[in-house]
């Protein structure tokens, strides 16, 4: 591999351009120019968008839980008179992060019922949908033709 390219971007700031003794000291632009962002495709999938709004809360939620929890630390080390309702208050907030936690959880599982997974070719969900649509395609067509059949009969009166 050229040593250019182990480079980092901010190593090699000083190389994008270089002084020449012939141009008087102007600067000349090298000839390889290397971007500083690089849009790469993602290697997952987006969240949907009540799973993401429970994974947030959850993430808020634990924050401020580990954060309650180091302030109850450090008031029991001090000796404070608030060390006492901080360890109790950061007992119901880790019930609460618990739960929160689980609300991910089950939010995820509920929409991956509701709307299936349609990230794999061979998804059942993605199955009983064709299943379903052919049904009603089917549904469809009977009507129609019975509904011919009456069109056509309901004018004339039988010859026999």
């Amino acid at each position: 591999m050229d040593t250019e390219e182990r480079r980092s971007p901010v190593s090699s700031a000083p190389a994008a351009t270089a002084v020449s003794a012939a141009t008087g000291g102007a600067k000349i632009p090298c000839q390889q120019h290397r971007q500083l962002w690089v849009e790469e495709p993602a290697i997952r999938r987006r969240m949907p968008d009540p799973v993401r709004k429970a994974a947030v809360r959850a993430v808020l939620i634990m924050s401020l839980t580990i954060i309650q929890a180091m302030v109850a630390f450090l008031c029991t080390l001090a000796g404070s008179w608030l060390a006492f309702p901080m360890v109790l208050s950061s007992v119901g907030s880790t019930v609460v992060t618990t739960w929160s936690v689980l609300d991910v959880w089950v939010t995820r599982q509920v929409w991956n019922q509701r709307n299936g997974v349609v990230s794999v070719p061979s998804s059942s969900a993605r199955q009983l949908r064709r299943e379903r649509r052919r049904a009603r395609r089917a549904a469809r067509t009977t009507q129609r033709d019975d509904a011919r059949i009456r069109r056509r009969g309901a004018g004339s009166l039988s010859r026999a």
